[in-house]
């Protein structure tokens, strides 16, 4: 494994983020606001956001015990999040594909997954 090659995800991830957020307050404000999904918007650029700090901090904690593979799990599980809860919230409120709604929460669950395995993997001294 390269080193740092998880915390480049979270810079990607992270640029992503801005850019994204960036583009809905400005480029699609008026699109946003007329169908009324601005803060399904907000919420899937607020939940990318911390889930990339979560990334970036689980990330400099693998550097610095690799030995701890439930950490890279971790960064795996924060990332399917993101793409899973905030993408469908992105293309919901930019779709209006009401039915993407239904797999919003399967990302909620790999964040709680990502959250859990980064608590396991500091109680079990071995992992």
């Amino acid at each position: 494994m390269k080193k740092g090659k998880y915390i480049r995800l979270a810079a990607i991830l992270g640029a992503l983020a801005v850019a994204i957020g960036a583009f809905g307050a400005h480029g699609l404000s008026s699109i946003l606001e007329s169908t009324g999904k601005q803060a399904t918007f907000e919420t899937a650029v607020n939940y990318h956001f911390y889930h990339v700090f979560a990334i970036f901090g689980t990330a400099i904690l693998f550097e610095i015990f690799p030995e701890k593979t439930l950490l890279k799990k971790s960064i795996w599980l924060f990332f399917v999040g993101i793409i899973i809860f905030s993408g469908s919230l992105y293309i919901l409120a930019l779709t209006g594909i009401n039915i993407l709604g239904a797999i919003t929460p399967l990302g909620g669950v790999a964040f709680i997954l990502g959250w859990t395995l980064l608590f396991w993997s500091f109680k079990n001294p071995k992992k």
